[in-house]
């Protein structure tokens, strides 16, 4: 495996031998011996992490995090920065392949360029928190329940003490984690300070080559876009709910939301979209609707891990295990529409993995960036409410189809407005946690979901609910990649849209049996990797740079 996935370089130099300068030279002979040592213990980590998830048992969290370990050290390694930073100041890389992959094995190193003993003690410490989050059952009466049994129980009950007993029970993993979150975040700041930088949030984001100011200018720029939008929703919503429970308006509270965190959309439209996916096979149906676009994943369906077991992770992602076609996907089905939407996500994360060109050098053969990859998954995910999606893959009739049709894009709408005033608390309060993670997380929190979600705080509350939600511990510095990757969702799905389809039909459109979408997302986004920056790529794939407009025109005018 190993001598196929070093042969990019290897290729390369003997096609253009002799118009290779000699420092160009000089540094395919450097990647050749990083990639020898590296590529080995990254497929390894890769696959220890994934049994880890399955099991949740300590040894293999311990093994994942001993390979971590090796893997960073290679970065790590200061003669090795000192090379790479020579190529990138040279001025003496001027092929495009090679310049590119100067500058992000610079970001990759950079980021690594700390005491080794440090990055250890965080992924040690990453694996024991991880491993507190996959064995966690919230306890209900002397009952355990899974993540799933929860979210039903939030969804389906009409008793206000019931919701409220579930929705307190779930949040005591807050407890049991956040020391160790708040240590983490320490000890992360502790890296990125040693490296120059403010604080780690300030560092991933500029070694993921995105500037922070941008970054929060973009995500003002969106809360203003959807303020007023959300609000009128917002009263729909509680209007809605305080009939269901039979309560006043003013007694909602956030455990009458259906959900942990107010980050997916209630239901309270008239079709029930679970009904369509009852007793039905979800990795059937999303395999079938990806081979009609010319994606096929049967393969990828074979080395996934898609059913609930006891320790498993129960959360869902995609890893790619290799960079050369080892893509799996780990779920936990139950046959409802959240399920399906993550499904369609998942794998829209994986072919894309799958789909990268492979005779480009290993550390090209990666997505754009990583709210790229958000945005193929997210326009995927879209289609589960979609009346036109669900005649064509469930065979649903005509006439239900239609019905369904505006409740499925209202639906639609609302799952965007709601997830983008989330996105807003998550953003938010990592960066200010990061500036300060000394101050009263606690109430930043509960100011910050009081202000962008219009949730009221329980009376009293004083608990680290921000230390529930994984993504703040495993995932870090990550969220607003879910919400810049739904602008370039709506950027892609209105230029295929009218590009390539020739419609102009953007509510209804759906891409079953349309293999030219495959064709263009493979062409023009998957192909490329990580060869270009991921705004130059974006604007290759589309005429234009990443923008807010068509996200707005879909979901907020």
């Amino acid at each position: 495996m190993t001598t196929i996935l070093l042969s990019s370089c290897g290729k390369k130099e003997q096609t253009h031998s002799g118009n290779y300068s000699k420092a160009e030279n000089e540094f395919v002979e450097f990647v050749k011996a990083l990639e020898t040592k590296a590529i080995p213990i990254y497929k390894e980590s890769n696959l220890a992490y994934w049994n880890a998830s399955l099991t949740g048992k300590k040894e293999d969290f311990e093994k994942n995090a001993e390979l971590m370990n090796k893997y960073d050290a290679i970065f790590a390694d200061k003669a090795s920065f000192e090379k790479i930073k020579k190529f990138k100041e040279s001025g003496e890389i001027k092929d495009e392949i090679l310049k590119r992959e100067v500058v992000v094995l610079y970001n990759l190193f950079q980021q690594k360029q700390a005491d080794t003993s440090k990055l250890n003690a965080i992924n040690g410490m990453q694996n024991m928190i991880e491993q507190k989050y996959g064995n966690f059952r919230t306890e209900v009466g002397g009952q355990k329940l899974t993540d799933n049994q929860v979210e039903e129980k939030l969804t389906k009950s009409t008793d206000s003490k019931e919701l409220k007993e579930v929705w307190l029970s779930q949040k005591k993993i807050g407890n049991v984690v956040a020391d160790d979150v708040k240590k983490i975040v320490k000890m992360r700041n502790d890296l990125a300070k040693s490296m120059g930088f403010n604080n780690f949030h300030e560092m991933m984001l500029k070694v993921n080559e995105e500037d922070p100011e941008e970054i929060s200018k973009l995500f003002d720029e969106l809360d203003a876009l959807t303020k007023d939008a959300f609000a009128k929703e917002k009263e729909n919503i509680d209007n809605y709910f305080a009939e269901r429970y039979k309560i006043k308006k003013e007694e909602l509270m956030p455990w009458h939301y259906q959900n942990r965190f107010f980050q997916e959309a209630p239901k309270i439209y008239k079709v029930d979209f679970d009904k369509f996916y009852e007793g039905k096979k979800l990795e059937d149906i999303t395999t079938k609707f990806y081979k009609s676009i010319g994606l096929p994943i049967e393969d990828m369906v074979k080395n996934s891990d898609l059913y609930e077991k006891p320790g498993k992770n129960q959360h869902a992602y995609c890893t790619d295990i290799d960079r050369s076609g080892d893509v799996r996907v780990l779920c936990n089905i139950v046959p409802n529409e959240k399920w399906m939407n993550t499904m369609l996500h998942e794998y829209g994360h994986a072919v894309y993995s799958k789909n990268i060109d492979k005779t480009l050098p290993f550390y090209l053969r990666s997505e754009a960036q990583t709210f790229c990859t958000e945005a193929i998954a997210m326009i995927m995910g879209r289609f589960s409410t979609s009346g036109p999606w669900l005649k064509d893959n469930l065979g649903i009739s005509d006439e239900e189809s239609k019905k369904v049709a505006e409740d499925g894009f209202k639906s639609l709408r609302l799952q965007q407005l709601v997830f983008s005033r989330w996105s807003q608390v998550m953003y938010r309060f990592e960066k200010s946690m990061y500036a300060n993670p000394d101050q009263d997380l606690n109430k930043l929190w509960w100011d910050l979901v009081e202000k962008y979600q219009l949730l009221k705080k329980p009376e009293g509350r004083n608990e680290p609910d921000w230390a529930t939600k994984i993504h703040i511990a495993s995932f870090p510095c990550y969220y607003h990649n879910y919400l810049m990757g739904e602008l370039l969702a709506s950027q892609l799905y209105f230029y295929i849209t009218k590009n390539v389809m020739k419609s102009e039909d953007y509510k209804n459109f759906n891409f079953t049996g349309k293999p030219e979408v495959g064709k263009y997302f493979t062409e023009k986004v998957f192909n490329p990797g990580l060869k270009y920056f991921w705004n130059d790529m974006i604007e290759k794939a589309t005429g234009e740079k990443l923008t807010a407009k068509y996200y707005a025109q879909q979901f907020v005018k």
